[in-house]
């Protein structure tokens, strides 16, 4: 094809111009500019430093440096009038700038504080929001090699370590957070598939390694109890999947947590009762990020499948996809600021096409009940705004209407598929692999499985494949390698195989040797699986309904495929994004949304800063009528 037509005006451009950096780019609120000004980076950064790294680092059969993470966080006040504070991390640096937004340049000759680290990389960090204060900020930071550090980098001082002799945890930290709502409790995740709850005030033990007992397990986790006679660290262990986790999400009412593991599945947790209420997978491959709608009624997911998984809370199930990536999608993110809502009277209630109810409720049947905060309970989200970066250097932006969250499961066919640019194929070729019935009734027996739980706790029943028994297994690499030879059946007219625009996708292939930790954590989850039993369709004893979306305990990913954790593309929305355009020259690691800008990271450590255009945010307008431009129904 000559050229293709963009989708914010409408005109024609050549394909040589989809590899420039963009500097603007048109949303229907306006026009997005790039604030060169407020560009924050190491300060004498080397042209090239990365790419020499990355160089290096492919030579040793290692990865470039760890993503650039970027984390917010405002002050009660400052003298300067500039609250604002930025930390991020670059290669063995961590960086803390004053913010000084999109009016003032940065000074990047003056950081708040800047530490370099020897032996060992920051990977990501958070702060306390319920103990910050204009002299004190407690942040933490974790590192490659497995360790914790608390710093208080206002008053440049070095709190306490955590699995400091690696004795804990030998991988490296994927995801670090604090509590909602406490000031000394925080999760971190790790390589190994195992999360871990830490209290800031106690302390990690003697130099001999922990020894758990089983507290509690479920269909695919888990979880583990120090034994000791005193309160030590770490308080709990999750093990989760069975590969890497490399990302979780607490829901904005703090109730639930959202997982996504390297064994390609999506987990909604309640994190209080220790339970799965959810579960989805991606085509294929790893999932690598996570994030909440603000009203906590969706789940999006992004990973090495180059799609964008939604998940409704209310149905318990995949409602949509969206492709707009050539690359592993890197950060997913809601755009609280230009979410448009409408009034409805908080007595009134919601009701599906099918009659039911689906108001809010608090006992985990219904949405997340931590509504924004900005919002009425009478306001409801009509058309949100969704953000996804990914290693092609693209900055895609999606718009999820009503008309396309609340279609049925299974009502789209693929003769009404719409082609578009970055749509995807309308069918799939399996080679050597016998593709799953397409006749639905066979994947939803409503067979119930019951969890023998640890301490006669209560675990919530779910709905496994027509197997009577699930036995566990490596599902990062089983599903991968058994979808390896998956091809798109379908291509564009015109397009050569050796087209370097050509959208290959990239696999994740399991690795052959596990470490300690690998297989521990693999036969902690085996317990759970071991204990999964067959029994009738109705729920036991305590009379309560089972969601028939909800799908564990299965022995085989693959068998999840055409089902509503993983269904087809033919069976649910495809989304197209409102905006594709390509933002830098590295591959994107961070995306936060702002009231007055949104900020983007790539890997050459470089934050950059993209003004919003001047005007009333368009939330704010409750009779406003979202545009379905971009999206495919």
């Amino acid at each position: 094809m000559a050229g293709q037509t963009d989708l914010n005006s409408g005109s024609v451009s050549v394909n040589s111009s989809r590899d420039d950096v963009r500097t603007h780019f048109t949303t229907r609120e306006g026009v997005y500019k790039l604030m060169t000004l407020a560009e924050y980076s190491r300060a004498n950064r080397l042209s090239g430093y990365t790419a020499i790294q990355s160089q290096q680092g492919a030579a040793l059969g290692q990865g470039s440096n760890p993503p650039v993470r970027v984390t917010f966080v405002s002050l009660p006040s400052d003298p300067s009038g500039f609250c604002d504070r930025i930390c991020f991390n670059y290669g063995r640096e961590l960086y803390f700038y004053t913010y000084k937004g999109i009016k003032k340049p940065a000074d990047l000759s003056k950081p708040v504080d800047k530490r370099i680290y020897k032996g060992t990389s920051p990977t990501c960090h958070d702060i306390n929001k319920l103990t910050i204060s204009s002299e004190s900020v407690m942040l933490l930071v974790g590192f490659t090699g497995g360790q914790i550090q608390l710093v208080d980098p206002i008053r440049k001082e070095i709190g306490k370590l955590y699995n400091e002799e690696r004795i804990i945890e030998k991988t490296k930290v994927t995801c670090i957070k604090w509590l909602p709502g406490s000031p000394n409790l925080f999760l971190v995740s790790h390589v190994s598939g195992q999360m871990y709850l830490y209290s800031e005030d106690v302390t990690c033990g003697g130099p001999a390694p922990p020894t758990y007992q089983l507290f509690k397990q479920g269909a695919g986790f888990s979880v583990w109890t120090c034994k000791a006679k005193s309160t030590r660290n770490p308080i709990y262990r999750w093990v989760i999947g069975n590969g890497a986790i490399n990302d979780f999400a607490f829901s904005p009412c703090s109730k639930y947590l959202a997982v996504v593991s390297q064994d390609g599945c999506l987990r909604i947790l309640n994190y209080d009762a220790m339970e799965l209420i959810g579960l989805a997978t991606s085509f294929f491959g790893g999932l690598l990020c996570v994030c909440w709608s603000p009203d906590g009624q969706l789940v999006v997911a992004g990973g090495e499948d180059d799609l964008v998984t939604v998940w409704s809370f209310q149905q318990k199930r995949i409602v949509a996809r969206g492709q707009g990536h050539r690359s592993w999608i890197t950060v997913v993110a809601f755009d609280p600021f230009t979410t448009l809502y409408s009034s409805q009277s908080s007595s009134s209630k919601s009701l599906s096409k099918e009659g039911v109810d689906t108001s809010v409720t608090s006992n985990g049947t219904g949405v997340c009940d931590g509504e924004s905060e900005t919002k009425s309970s009478g306001d409801i989200a009509t058309c949100y705004r969704l953000g996804s970066i990914a290693m092609d250097t693209q900055l895609c932006l999606w718009e999820l209407t009503d008309d396309v969250l609340k279609q049925p499961y299974g009502s789209r066919s693929r003769a009404s598929m719409v082609s578009g640019p970055g749509s995807p194929p309308s069918s799939l070729k399996f080679t050597g692999q016998t593709p799953i019935s397409g006749d639905r009734s066979s994947s939803s027996s409503n067979n119930i499985v019951t969890i023998t739980p640890v301490n006669n706790s209560t675990v919530s029943p779910a709905i496994a494949p027509s197997s009577a028994t699930a036995t566990p297994v490596n599902a990062a690499g089983s599903l991968t390698q058994r979808l390896a030879s998956l091809t798109f059946s379908e291509r564009k007219s015109g397009q050569d195989a050796s087209d370097s625009k050509f959208h290959r996708k990239n696999f994740s292939l399991g690795s052959g040797k596990n470490s300690t930790s690998d297989r521990s954590s693999n036969a902690a989850n085996s317990l759970a699986f071991k204990s999964v039993s067959s029994t009738s369709s109705t729920s036991s004893s305590t009379g309560c309904t089972t969601n028939p979306s909800l799908v564990t305990g299965c022995a085989d990913p693959l068998r999840l495929i055409g089902t509503q954790a993983c269904p087809r593309l033919d069976e649910i929305p495809m989304l197209e994004p409102l905006v594709c355009k390509k933002v830098s020259h590295e591959r994107l690691t961070a995306l936060i949304f702002r009231e007055d800008c949104l900020i983007t990271a790539c890997q050459d450590g470089i934050v950059c800063t993209w003004a919003r255009p001047i005007g009333p945010s368009p939330h704010h307008t409750s009779t406003s009528t979202p545009t379905n431009e971009g999206t495919m129904v």
